[in-house]
């Protein structure tokens, strides 16, 4: 499965690959500064997993059935939450 990483994620491109995904970024893809929309028809034509933080995105890939990862904020904060009680609480 290939990943297209939103704007914001560009640079996770490397972490990813580092762990064996097979990453394309929407600037790679000719769609930086592109609309939601536009982004959103091009995971789906070509068939890839976009990651984004954004929710309009996020809905629009709910809507015409694309595979897709939303970070929002509440699961930011949990990531944050987590590493901080594992490192500084005992």
């Amino acid at each position: 499965m290939q990943i297209l990483l939103d704007e914001m994620y560009t640079g996770l491109k490397d972490y990813l690959e580092v762990l064996g995904w097979d990453v394309t970024t929407v600037q790679e893809q000719g769609l930086s500064g592109g609309k939601d929309r536009e982004v959103v028809e091009h995971a789906k034509k070509e068939g890839l997993l976009l990651v984004t933080q954004d929710q309009k995105p996020s809905e629009l890939c709910e809507l015409l059935g694309v595979k897709h990862v939303f970070i929002s904020n509440l699961i930011i904060a949990e990531i944050v939450d987590r590493q901080i009680r594992l490192k500084y609480e005992s």
